[in-house]
């Protein structure tokens, strides 16, 4: 018998759902917010007001796009955490809502898991996955991680940033350039035109396995400060050269403790995942790494990078084959470990 999941994801300011059957994508609809634009940033409000008006038609869509209707479903999956409080309590309200009223069992998904287990959302029966065990280096806006991935129930965090992230470096340092939030695809545009070797950025020695981006991120503030003191049109004069070394330099970063990771574990499989995972350099660099060292790699789709709803439901969908159902009581949670 076959087993129809749909996923609800509304974790920060992404509305989406997406409805998955045997591990087959049916549809995936997201409903992004353009009002925290003008703000430089996610208003948590104003984010989880637009989910209450996108979640009906948001929902109501992907089950349409799916070719089904909602009593075809079998579970509810949601992102139960970690995210935004306001933003969250309306996808798990929701989820609770419909699991009442269709009767269907539901599963809470920790929004990290999710995006590490967006490799196994298939289109077709015989699309490529991972096998376990695999190593996935986790890389959002919020969170820098390498996961010995042991099964879809078993992760184990190897290393992870001690104070800022990879995303937030990029937005954090786009933005006193003067570029539009969010910033890191801006970098990226500005990073393939310019000289990756122009500036000199420092980097951290963080024993181990575990991340630092807060150094870098101080030496690049220092540097447009100096520079801006001799000469107040240096950002605009050298956008493209600051872009390509601040995003050489974040790359290197992460390769380094990530082939770390790969010798200490003997591990031969490499994943990547998360918002910064749509960076071009970051995808470029690890099938180059992976390439040349005889690893696997799989690198996403672009639309399973950002929060969706699709990997919210390829988690459930591995939760309801184990029966492992959420009861109604669980509240939403802003912040986890994994």
């Amino acid at each position: 018998m076959s087993v129809t999941v749909i996923g609800i994801e509304s974790s920060c300011d992404d509305t989406s759902a997406a409805v998955i059957r045997d591990g087959l994508l049916l549809s995936n609809v997201i409903a992004s917010q353009s009002v925290h634009e003008e703000y430089g940033g996610v208003v948590p409000e104003l984010a989880s007001r637009a989910h209450q008006q996108n979640i009906v038609p948001v929902v109501d869509a992907a089950l349409r796009r799916a070719g089904i209707d909602k009593s075809d479903l079998s579970a509810i999956a949601f992102t139960r955490g970690p995210g935004l409080l306001g933003s969250l309590l309306v996808g798990t309200s929701f989820a609770k809502g419909l699991s009442l009223g269709l009767r269907i069992p539901m599963m809470d998904v920790n929004h990290l898991h999710g995006h590490v287990l967006s490799h196994f959302v298939r289109r077709k029966e015989d699309d490529r996955v991972p096998e376990f065990p695999f190593l996935c280096l986790l890389v959002s806006g919020g969170n820098s991680q390498i996961i010995n991935v042991k099964s879809p129930y078993d992760m184990e965090i190897l290393g992870q940033t001690i104070d800022d992230a990879a995303g937030e470096a990029f937005d954090k340092c786009a933005k006193v350039m003067g570029l539009p939030y969010p910033g890191g695809p801006h970098i990226d545009r500005l990073a393939q035109q310019g000289d990756h070797a122009r500036f000199k950025f420092a980097r951290p020695h963080i024993p181990g396995l575990d991340y630092s981006f807060s150094g870098l991120k101080t030496s690049f503030l220092y540097t447009l400060r100096d520079n801006c003191k001799v000469n107040p049109g240096f950002i605009e004069e050298n956008m493209a050269d600051l872009a390509a070394s601040l995003q050489r330099t974040i790359i290197e970063i992460l390769i380094d403790k990530l082939d770390k990771a790969v010798r200490q574990t003997g591990i031969r499989t490499v994943a990547i995942g998360g918002g910064v995972s749509a960076n071009s350099g970051v995808r470029n660099a690890v099938s180059e790494y992976c390439a040349a060292h005889g690893l696997t790699a799989f690198i996403p789709e672009r639309a399973f990078t950002t929060d969706n709803a699709a990997m919210v439901a390829i988690a459930g969908y591995f939760k309801y084959l184990k029966k492992d159902f959420c009861p109604y009581n669980k509240p939403p949670f802003a912040r986890v470990s994994m």
